[in-house]
């Protein structure tokens, strides 16, 4: 079993990095990098304001662009019936998404990451500021990739499915959102703590409830 969930990690990389026509991870970081360049022409050029306001601009970045992948994550699988396929060999539809939800995750948020250090410089961010944002971003990515999965899954098969679920990820992503970029506060320690907390949280359900909504897509 440990060998078929390593193949399958293999091959979920492989789909969410490379994505074919569909940019794989190129396109959130690009969507990324272009929030953050575009915000300063909005604002203007007060670096007052856009070091006040990067950390935040950086975090809704972020949020968007972990949006981008979701109609890849589950639905092709259940219409080329894959799970069928993984449930005769013995891996259930929770390790499925278990090792989904990994590779969503090292398929956005580490190259989010990366991304993060040019877009500070366009936003102006000083040094604690950005590594404050890298800690938020490390802690509450996991929590967006679990909460992607889980909607991606309630979603498949719905009419619009992809749409609904990207509407369905920002409001529940709002915790994250306000633990994250409240981190950024003088003293904002207990923020950087209950975005991990939350992202915990996610991790921990976000195998059974997906598993389970799957279970009922395909009965």
């Amino acid at each position: 079993m440990i060998g078929g969930l390593i193949a399958l990690l293999r091959r979920d990389l492989g789909l969410l990095l490379l994505g074919g026509r569909r940019g794989g991870a190129t396109l959130p970081i690009l969507f990324f990098l272009a929030v953050a360049m575009l915000f300063p022409f909005a604002v203007g050029p007060d670096a007052g304001l856009l070091s006040r306001t990067g950390g935040g601009v950086i975090w809704v970045a972020a949020l968007l662009a972990a949006i981008l992948p979701l109609d890849r994550l589950v639905e092709p699988d259940i219409e080329l019936g894959f799970f069928d396929q993984w449930a005769l060999r013995g891996i259930s539809e929770e390790w499925v998404i278990a090792v989904r939800m990994i590779a969503h995750w090292l398929s956005f948020g580490p190259p989010l990451m990366l991304a993060s250090l040019p877009a500070a410089a366009l936003l102006g961010l000083d040094e604690a500021s950005l590594r404050t944002v890298e800690l938020g971003l490390l802690a509450g990515t996991p929590g967006l990739a679990a909460l992607g999965i889980i909607v991606a899954a309630l979603t498949t098969g719905l009419r619009g499915g992809a749409a609904l679920a990207g509407l369905l990820v920002i409001p529940l992503a709002v915790p994250l959102l306000v633990f994250g970029a409240g981190s950024l506060a003088v003293g904002g320690e207990s923020g950087l703590a209950l975005t991990g907390a939350v992202s915990l949280v996610l991790l921990a359900i976000a195998p059974f409830a997906a598993g389970a909504a799957i279970r009922a897509a395909r009965g």
